[in-house]
């Protein structure tokens, strides 16, 4: 009996004898370890790949909106793989393609795709799967305000001095000629320009618009001896216009012939060149530049009373736009002296008190900033800089010119300022 209790004891010990099991369980088991930690490798790859792609396809997107809308398609699929390889640095991902997809969304919107596409060799994975196919996408969307631009520009004795003149239509005709590179479709840019001295010249052409008060032109002065009258003013008058009756020498109110305050006190001109209200007719607005020629006192609120008239719909200057979201409107005014010359007209006197005249000029600055019209502001050598700081919409659009070569310089930066691109998204 106690052979056979032996026997038993030791068949239930073998039976319960698990020790053996250990390795094979383990060797079973890490198999799938070693798989997911290889996968995971693998895909911490991926992942990596992918984020430097995205950041990759982002930047190229940006660069390339900047230029798509002149592009043909080969030359943007070109572009856009070259920007991309340019901000892409990881070699192990292959076979890459990039694809571009650019579009008018009208309204002077756009939209471009790019589309990023590679594959990656596994290094643990590479028995189950060779490559993981990588993919991500980056969109820009993007419009180009319009913009409507008044120069307001001295053109009085004083811009003879010191190659102001010279350097100052050189600047203007820079200014001209980089907006018209960031123009995109015809009559997105428009501009104005607006020559002063104590009065503005708009041309004979719109003698016949009952807008003036012909009283004040000095028939008993310059016009002497030649038959000027009340009713024969037209054949006189030569285009110019002083100060409106206060207030509307410093507000866009239009012209009403039942105020007889709000008309336009016609003028004589001397050498004054007509003003050129808005247009993007490039060579025109070249030419009206180099025909400016100085000579005269100074009164700049009548120049920025002119401007700002050149960048409203109603009369008396009807090229402009009404206000819109997407339209910008701006003045630049140039001046390179004090205020020493205006005209109260309601009593047909000139003011040569050039503190009652900056007190005008103060109240138009204040007023085209109320009207949400961005404000630069140039003062060339001398001036009132106190004044013009304060006139500008914020001090980084006042500009203290020391020396006239440094105009360039000047009309170059708000120029970028305007042109530059404004992404929506």
């Amino acid at each position: 009996m106690s052979i056979l209790r032996g026997l038993r004891r030791a068949l239930r010990d073998f039976r319960c004898d698990r020790s053996g099991n250990v390795a094979i369980t383990f060797a079973i088991a890490i198999v799938p370890i070693i798989i997911a930690i290889g996968a995971a490798v693998d895909y911490s790859r991926g992942n990596s790949v992918r984020s430097s792609m995205q950041a990759a396809l982002d930047a190229a997107a940006l660069s390339l909106s900047k230029e798509a809308n002149g592009l043909t398609s080969a030359q943007l699929n070109a572009k856009a793989l070259a920007y991309f390889q340019a901000n892409f640095n990881r070699a192990e991902a292959k076979n890459i393609v990039v694809t571009p997809t650019f579009t008018d969304l009208g309204n002077g919107k756009y939209k471009l795709n790019l589309a990023g596409k590679a594959v990656l060799p596994t290094t643990f994975m590479s028995s189950l799967l060779t490559q993981l196919d990588i993919g991500t996408e980056s969109q820009v969307i993007w419009g180009y305000k319009k913009l409507e631009l008044a120069l307001a520009l001295d053109n009085t004795g004083s811009m003879s001095s010191n190659n102001k003149m010279t350097n100052l239509k050189t600047a203007a005709k820079n200014l001209i000629n980089t907006l018209k590179a960031a123009s995109k479709k015809d009559g997105d840019i428009k501009i104005a320009i607006i020559p002063f001295d104590t009065t503005v010249n708009l041309g004979t052409s719109y003698k016949d618009n009952d807008w003036f008060d012909y009283d004040s032109l000095d028939c008993n002065g310059s016009q002497q001896g030649k038959g000027c009258n009340s009713n024969n003013w037209k054949n006189h008058w030569e285009g110019c216009v002083k100060d409106r009756t206060y207030p509307y020498d410093t507000t866009d109110n239009p012209p009403n012939p039942a105020t007889p305050a709000s008309l336009f006190p016609v003028a004589d001109c001397g050498s004054l060149v007509t003003l050129m209200p808005l247009t993007s007719n490039w060579t025109n607005l070249t030419n009206k530049i180099d025909s400016m020629s100085p000579n005269g006192n100074t009164n700049v609120t009548i120049g920025l009373a002119w401007a700002w008239h050149a960048l409203t719909p109603p009369v008396p200057l009807t090229q402009a736009a009404a206000p819109d979201p997407e339209l910008d409107k701006a003045i630049v005014l140039l001046t390179d002296g004090n205020n020493t010359e205006s005209w109260k007209n309601s009593n047909n006197t000139k003011v040569t008190d050039s503190d009652d005249i900056d007190a005008r000029t103060q109240l138009v600055c204040t007023n085209v900033k109320a009207a949400q019209i961005k404000l630069y502001t140039i003062r060339v050598i001398n001036g009132n800089a106190t004044l013009l700081r304060n006139c500008a919409t914020n001090t980084s659009m006042y500009f203290d010119v020391q020396q006239a070569s440094q105009l360039d310089g000047v009309f170059k930066a708000i120029a970028q300022s305007l042109a530059q691109l404004r992404l929506s998204e």
